[in-house]
């Protein structure tokens, strides 16, 4: 077992109330002391990434969660921004998007995501997925601490 890591901000990039509920419960559940941000579309989540508006004082994330199919900007969008400024390009950012199809995966993958998550219909299912998203890019791997 690893030693406990300091809380960071996770940013959850989700339109759909129901799968925002799950990925609540899914920190709940697990005890997870990150603190969850929820932005609802892609121009949203630029605005709290650049701090701006409403989201001025937003802290700066450690791990972004990204549908892809968001209102505004979509997630496709929203990664090829972040992955390419220099400024946010560090974030790790985990696709959690219901789409399966082959050319998602490879387009993520080529913007840069950290990784792609089919999210899974079964609750059960959905909560294990964000759980061990959590403990891998939180308690596993070494984040930078900017």
């Amino acid at each position: 077992m690893t030693a406990p890591t300091e809380p960071i901000d996770v940013l959850l990039v989700e339109d759909d109330p129901g799968d925002e509920l799950m990925t609540r419960e899914a920190f709940e559940d697990n005890k997870i002391g990150n603190k969850l941000h929820v932005v609802r579309d892609g121009e949203e989540a630029l605005d709290f990434l650049y701090r701006r508006g409403q989201h001025a004082d937003a802290p700066r994330p450690g791990l972004i969660l990204l549908d892809l199919n968001l209102p505004k900007y979509d997630g496709r969008e929203v990664l090829q921004r972040v992955k390419s400024d220099p400024d946010l390009s560090h974030i790790p950012v985990v696709v959690l998007t219901t789409s399966a199809a082959e050319e998602d995966i490879l387009r993520s993958y080529k913007l840069h995501a950290n990784a792609y998550v089919t999210k899974p219909v079964d609750l059960d299912r959905f909560i294990s997925a964000v759980q061990q998203i959590d403990e891998f890019f939180v308690q596993v791997v070494r984040l930078p601490r900017l």
